[in-house]
């Protein structure tokens, strides 16, 4: 049985596998081109994929800071959210020669993969927004490209499997990891949103081929969301919901005309108290960018951590 200490040295070894339209009310903004092709639930394809996803536990944020900011970044992420982090450690984890230092952070709202790389950083890592654990990297690969998606980089070693990473219609760019050894965590308190921004010309099109890749559903598709909670009061945005085996998603449809910090922030994190996980950020040296706004589902506040990290945070309920 492992000692405490070596349950963490073994997580700071998974660090290494995990790194790597808007308008006013009346505007079409908050439309496609033409009639939308997504349905609500689940959209139909010819062709069945294999299903790869694990859980949402397994999902990280891919968190990149300056290595001198990376203690000061998961202390105050910690003291913020609760969880653990696995001692600090350098290892390479892209395919071409580089050097980062890395830990690996669980909390109850979400995981990180945070680097604070020590040598230049490859192209395209550090694009890439989120990890996806996947049952079989050479099926999820597969699958990937049959819904659409782009291989940035082919699959490639890590001392404890294999990573790839994809890019889809929009822009959005993704690794997918694959363990020789499966982990086993816990189930999340909270499932944390990965916020998206696609512009109207590729909204269904990336939602149409993300759905078939995750064997996920729309749950929710609001023409007229209340674009306030991405800076833009007064104003209507186009916003999807997904879920999956890979989590939840939010995809906001936009002009691109947004209003710092919005587009930077990757990972919406949902809490049991908005107030008072704003004010234990604050108190760990995190700053609140956006204050609380109140929308029809709830309070959404943005915060940017030690080393620049930005993340929004939303009632859980």
């Amino acid at each position: 049985m492992l000692t405490s200490l070596n349950r963490f040295r073994s997580v700071a070894l998974l660090s290494a596998a995990v790194l790597i339209g808007l308008t006013p009310l009346s505007s079409a903004y908050a439309d496609s081109e033409g009639p939308s092709e997504i349905a609500h639930g689940t959209v139909a394809h010819a062709t069945k994929l294999a299903d790869v996803s694990v859980g949402p536990q397994y999902d990280t944020t891919h968190v990149y800071v300056a290595s001198a900011d990376l203690d000061a970044f998961v202390s105050s992420f910690l003291a913020t959210f609760g969880g653990k982090a696995s001692p600090r450690a350098v290892f390479t984890v892209t395919p071409t020669p580089s050097k980062t230092a890395s830990q690996y952070v669980q909390t109850p709202v979400g995981m990180l993969s945070v680097f604070g790389f020590e040598t230049p950083v490859p192209y395209p890592f550090g694009n890439e927004r989120t990890g996806y654990l996947v049952t079989d990297i050479d099926q999820a690969i597969k699958a990937a490209r049959a819904a659409g998606a782009d291989i940035l980089v082919d699959s490639f070693d890590d001392p404890i499997g294999k990573d790839a990473i994809i890019q889809w219609p929009g822009g959005l760019t993704m690794q997918l990891y694959w363990h020789t050894k499966a982990p086993n965590y816990a189930p999340l308190q909270s499932v944390p949103d990965n916020r998206v921004y696609v512009s109207r010309f590729e909204a269904d099109n990336f939602v149409r081929r993300w759905v078939h890749f995750s064997h996920g559903k729309v749950v929710s598709d609001n023409r007229h969301a209340d674009a306030g909670a991405i800076g833009r009061s007064g104003q209507t945005m186009r916003e999807i919901r997904i879920e999956s085996g890979f989590g939840r998603m939010v995809v906001f449809v936009t002009d691109g005309k947004l209003p710092f910090p919005f587009g930077r922030e990757t990972t919406g994190y949902g809490v049991a108290n908005l107030g008072e996980t704003l004010d234990k950020a604050q108190a760990a040296g995190a700053k609140v960018l956006y204050p609380a706004y109140s929308t029809a589902s709830g309070k959404t506040a943005v915060l940017e951590f030690p080393g620049g990290y930005i993340a929004e945070v939303h009632d859980g309920k």
